[in-house]
């Protein structure tokens, strides 16, 4: 029987965190921050299944990829407290093959991504019984023309 599972997190400069090495790691990925110059190569790590960029219809195509998508976000977010991501893991359904649940996270994301949000998630499943979701998402959506919107608190994004 499937457990119900979700929690939502933010991740910030006031923190100590980089969204640049958060999305190598859920990724599996190999990323550099442009802003310190430090690089996160998590291409070793294991579990990681599944892994996409999914972008709201305003959004540059650069951000479909994920060195540039972060590092944009790390340029407009440029106060020493400000939040870079939103993350939503998510457990998924072990009953469920693994197209199953990617297509369950991509139906989730479509919603995030209809906001004016970009997503970056992955799935994540070392065969112990708890394949989850990491969706990382921007804090601020991208306006009809493609550029960033004012902060969260000042848009429609306000309701994720």
């Amino acid at each position: 029987m499937a457990i119900y599972h979700m929690s939502i997190k933010i991740g910030s400069k006031g923190k100590g965190q980089s969204a640049v090495a958060a999305a190598a790691y859920r990724s599996g990925d190999k990323l550099t921050d442009k802003e310190t110059g430090l690089i996160s190569d998590y291409t070793r790590k294991g579990g990681v299944v599944h892994s996409e960029i999914s972008l709201c219809v305003n959004a540059p195509l650069e951000y479909a990829d994920r060195e540039t998508l972060w590092n944009a976000v790390h340029e407009i977010e440029n106060k020493k407290n400000s939040r870079l991501w939103r993350e939503f893991e998510v457990a998924l359904p072990k009953e469920f093959s693994q197209d199953e649940q990617i297509e369950t996270v991509r139906d989730f994301v479509k919603q995030l991504t209809g906001s004016g949000m970009c997503a970056d998630w992955s799935l994540h499943d070392k065969g112990d019984g708890n394949p989850h979701a990491h969706i990382m998402t921007t804090v601020r959506s991208i306006t009809n023309e493609g550029k960033w919107a004012p902060n969260c608190c000042k848009t429609n994004a306000c309701s994720l």
